[in-house]
């Protein structure tokens, strides 16, 4: 008997359609029928690809004990953490508050009232190894609601009011810009310092175990080198680049990314693929090409951006979520091999080859099997080197992906997410650019149509996309990742079009979202459900926050239009932002890489065509992140030289002379390179 998820659309929720546990969608019909029998909410939050949400399912939401117990005594909800942020973020924030710590499965008890007292993440069924079971939890829970129910409201009230008290807090912003230029130099002085004190220089990355890739990071150590010819970011960031690649957090057989490393060296990865890391990671290797000129970057950007379009993208053109780490109930499963496997695909010869190259043993190096990895290549080739041994290995590589895809299934969470959809964009934009191929512009386009198509209507966008049904209207992310996407496709078309919805799209950013009276944007708008608190957030995690976004947005946007009201924006934006940043600037990458552009003004071009046709294919010949303005008509400070086309280009706070060959512009990135 199915119980209230049957019609729902998240593959999440779905997948929990069939538990015994009387699950409802988070939703007021689950909160009045707490009210009317009395009971609390066990409230459980995750996603579809998430392994420990797997367990916890198969252990306990399955299980018929389980499910009794939280039928008979609570009223059971379950959220999808990518569809409900809003909800996700509030509720972790609270288990983090209680704990310490946070993660998915998130487990929390509340009122109905929406008021949490308890909360945890993952819990096995029964007590082990001093962890509390589900099964006694429920019950001890259970029993001090009907004892000591006075206890458990006064917990909860008391942490519903700190967490409130905390997000109305006001940021104390730097009085005068020269207060304000010396916290933002501080800021990202102190972030770099963080950065060089916590970095592997054996492994590459930064810190222990488990290593996250958060490429925001690795893309304002790269522009602090760009900005400052600090040799030592971009060797941070180079080392970084290549362990991943070299690891099994790269799928040498397939492309793409997996979530993070599970060891200092890059080697063992959590398995699944989320479609926001590869956008990240896609963004930060067509930066390192382009400020090194090395192929290898280039090589594994192509083959991370073929994985998105052979099996992260729909028919219609856009991208889906997340690919699952489990197989037949085996974490990993899928991408492990035994050399006895190759040699069947390719023959004893070329079987043994590719063994040895990818490092596919028979004594294994995960759990008896083989992790394909280059890591044994690291202390004796050159990148040089590997790149051409990965061409000579291409050939092999097809007939493996083949045999590998007939293998096992994995599950695969197809719904469409705009804010995901956006940095997937964004990062298209740069592999056209950066690689002169229309087929990668051609996709950005194609997706952005989907998310204008079926995830927009007017100005409002929408979370997410299934089965031809909307989710909820879009939360601060979807908004500043999506102008964020449009700044990108502007700077690959060079079509003011897209500069001009991108600026629609931030004043509504602003009406819906922005807090007038404390600075920053919350995370859900004027329109939504309005919940037990209403955060801000404003931290990096895995992916940039919606406020480090809007941050950069802002400063782009102002530079680009020279608008007032954008220009006045992003100072309150940048301050507001400088003030949550202070005591750890490194959580803050995003935007450290706008308060960079803020202190100093990117490369500058400002182009009065003469033809319209002049512009084909520019975009792919102009550094990344550099400004780019349009100019229809000449005037009298940007005149036409000779009557043709005139670029007027300004890089380090001086500007050059103008002129009608775009081949004679002298970059910064082209100075720095030969320092």
């Amino acid at each position: 008997m199915k119980n209230h998820l049957k019609d729902q659309t998240s593959p999440y929720l779905l997948q929990h359609a069939d538990n015994p546990v009387d699950w409802y969608p988070w939703c007021e019909e689950a909160f009045l029928r707490a009210k009317e029998e009395d009971k609390p909410i066990f409230l459980s939050i995750g996603y579809s690809t998430c392994h420990w949400c797997h367990v916890m399912a198969h252990e306990s939401f399955e299980d018929e004990d389980i499910a009794e117990i939280l039928n008979r005594y609570f009223i059971s909800i379950k959220v999808d953490r990518e569809e409900r942020p809003d909800i996700d973020n509030i509720y972790m924030t609270v288990c983090q508050a209680f704990t310490g710590s946070g993660g998915w499965p998130t487990t929390i008890f509340l009122t109905p009232e929406q008021k949490p007292f308890f909360a945890g993440t993952y819990f096995p069924k029964t007590s082990v190894y001093g962890r509390i079971g589900l099964k006694e939890l429920l019950l001890q829970v259970q029993e001090r609601w009907e004892t000591n129910r006075e206890r458990l409201l006064e917990s909860a009230e008391e942490i519903t009011s700190i967490l409130q008290k905390k997000a109305l807090q006001k940021s104390s912003f730097p009085a005068g810009r020269s207060a304000f230029d010396d916290q933002a130099a501080r800021l990202i002085a102190h972030a770099v310092a963080i950065f060089k004190e916590s970095f592997d220089e054996r492994y590459g990355g930064f810190g222990e175990a488990p290593k996250f890739p958060t490429p925001h990071n690795l893309l304002f150590l790269m522009r602090c080198y760009e900005k400052n010819g600090d040799r030592d970011t971009l060797k941070m960031v180079e080392k970084t680049l290549m362990q991943m690649y070299r690891g099994g957090m790269f799928d040498h057989i397939g492309g793409g990314f997996c979530r993070y490393s599970t060891d200092p060296y890059f080697l063992v990865p959590h398995f699944e693929k989320m479609l926001y890391d590869n956008a990240l990671l896609l963004s930060a290797y067509c930066k390192a090409f382009q400020l090194t000129k090395k192929d290898i970057y280039l090589d594994v950007a192509q083959k991370t951006a073929l994985f998105i379009l052979r099996e992260m993208t729909s028919p219609e053109g856009a991208f889906y979520s997340a690919k699952d780490a489990d197989s037949e109930g085996e974490e990993g499963k899928y991408y492990l091999f035994q050399p006895s496997e190759i040699t069947q695909v390719l023959g004893e010869s070329a079987g043994k080859e590719f063994n040895r190259y990818f490092d596919i043993t028979e004594s294994g190096n995960f759990e008896g099997k083989s992790i394909p990895n280059l890591l044994h290549h690291m202390e004796k080739a050159e990148d040089g080197e590997i790149f051409t041994e990965q061409k000579r290995m291409d050939e092999y590589r097809a007939a493996v992906y083949e045999y590998r895809s007939h293998r096992y299934a994995l599950h695969l969470d197809d719904k469409i997410l705009t804010s995901w959809n956006a940095l997937m964009i964004a990062a298209l934009c740069s592999l056209y650019r950066v690689s002169g191929k229309h087929i990668y512009l051609d996709t950005a386009l194609q997706a952005w149509t989907f998310i204008s198509t079926h995830l927009c209507e007017d100005d409002t966008l929408y979370v997410s996309y299934r089965n031809g049904q909307r989710g909820e209207k879009g939360f601060l992310d979807d908004y500043a990742f999506s102008i964020y996407a449009l700044l990108a496709l502007y700077e690959a078309t060079l079509d003011g079009s897209w500069l001009e919805r991108a600026t629609a799209l931030c004043k509504k950013t602003v009406s819906d979202f922005y807090d007038e009276e404390h600075g920053g944007f919350f995370l859900y708008g004027n329109e939504h459900e309005q919940l037990v608190l209403r955060p801000k957030e404003t931290y990096d995690g895995a992916v940039f926050s919606g406020n480090s976004a809007m941050a950069y947005d802002l400063v782009r946007l102002s530079y680009l239009t020279d608008d007032v009201w954008l220009k006045k924006l992003s100072k309150e934006q940048l301050s507001y932002m400088c003030a949550e940043a202070d005591g750890y600037p490194a959580g803050y990458a995003m935007y450290l890489l706008a308060l960079l552009d803020d202190a100093d003004e990117p490369d500058r071009i400002t182009i009065v065509r003469k033809d319209a046709q002049d512009l084909g294919g520019l975009a792919c010949r102009i550094p990344l992140d550099t400004e780019v303005v349009i100019r229809d008509q000449p005037d009298k400070r940007y005149p036409l030289k000779n009557d043709h086309t005139t670029y007027y280009a300004c890089m380090d706070h001086s500007c050059q002379p103008p002129t009608n060959d775009f081949l004679t512009i002298n970059f910064r990135n082209d100075t720095i390179k030969q320092m």
